[in-house]
């Protein structure tokens, strides 16, 4: 059942008597012309349902705080999304005991730290917060319950480090998205060059434990990875320029981004420029395939498509330092 104007209200109060065992509602699109007071009444009929296990609340223009939201103690899936003027917090999560579903999106006035979920522990199995910026708290809080699969918190304030995750931690966690505050989460600036291998080490470890665990988006782009501005490393663009095969001029870009490499089964990272024409050397996280293996074909001629951009900065596995970058750039 849907609620999105008076006539689906009106419809879904007559459920309230007819239809006692009601299990999934969605409110949807309720807008804000007939007042804070008026959606309050309305809104208390649910509190009728009391064997709900599916709630949706999408785009609803509602303000302030609506308790009634939050007190349905067999619900199992629970999503609010585009809910900018709702104000609520992770506490009253604790009205759902059995809640296995948690979509939450575009919540401006969410607030709370994701520790306050503990009591939920044993019951999530999805997660998923993002664009909800008052949230807070360390992910590793969640390290250990044990039927999380998965996992997003991207755009959020929480924080963490990715290296010290365990290989006890996230036991059954399939997916995994975090956001830019946690150290090795997606958007994450490097203070030193000499940081970035511990972090592709524990990547790659955790893409062997669960080969589903990033999304290819976020691999493709090496979780939009690159090194901060504020680091001792960073030096400008100077502003040389090399003509392309059309004779266009290209700026030569120092290699301060991050991707990931992979031919055939062997995966490896290297630095790159800004626009991606200019790669490092590759440092590799795998082996080499054995040449009598039916993967060594698939490995060298993807080998060599790769190869093809590392040009400019050959011989270099990490970018060169301001005096190199010149020196390369005046031969």
């Amino acid at each position: 059942s849907k609620i999105y104007n008076v006539r689906s209200y009106n419809a879904v109060r007559a459920m309230s008597t007819a239809l006692p065992n009601l299990d999934q509602l969605m409110i949807s699109r309720l807008t804000d012309r007939v007042g804070y007071q008026s959606h309050h009444a309305r809104l208390d009929i649910i509190s009728s349902f009391r064997k709900l296990r599916v709630l949706y609340v999408v785009d609803a223009h509602l303000t302030g705080r609506y308790p009634v939201l939050f007190n349905f103690p067999l619900l199992k899936r629970l999503r609010i999304r585009c809910c900018r003027h709702l104000k609520f917090d992770l506490d009253m999560l604790l009205g759902f005991p059995l809640l296995e579903v948690l979509d939450f999106s575009d919540n401006q006035h969410l607030t709370g730290n994701i520790s306050s979920l503990s009591p939920l522990k044993n019951t999530l199995e999805k997660m998923r917060i993002n664009k909800c910026r008052n949230i807070s708290g360390n992910f590793m809080e969640l390290a250990d319950f044990p039927h999380l699969k998965e996992l997003d918190l991207h755009d959020t304030a929480v924080t963490g480090d990715i290296r010290i995750i365990s290989v006890d931690d996230f036991s059954v966690l399939e997916r995994l998205s975090l956001p830019k505050n946690v150290r090795g989460g997606r958007g994450y600036e490097f203070q030193q060059i000499s940081d970035v291998p511990a972090f592709m080490h524990t990547v790659h470890l955790l893409l062997q434990r669960t080969p589903t665990l990033f999304t290819e988006f976020e691999l493709s782009r090496a979780f939009d990875w690159r090194l901060s501005e504020d680091s001792p490393d960073w030096y400008e663009n100077h502003d040389w320029y090399e003509s392309d095969v059309w004779g266009a001029l290209r700026g030569l870009s120092p290699p301060f981004l991050l991707q990931f490499i992979q031919a055939g089964s062997r995966r490896g990272w290297s630095w790159c420029s800004s626009n991606g024409e200019y790669s490092c050397e590759i440092n590799w996280l795998d082996p080499e395939p054995n040449s009598g293996s039916g993967d060594y074909g698939t490995y060298i001629e993807e080998l060599q498509g790769v190869e093809h951009f590392v040009g400019f900065y050959r011989g270099y596995y990490q970018p060169p330092t301001e005096a190199e970058y010149r020196r390369l750039i005046e031969d």
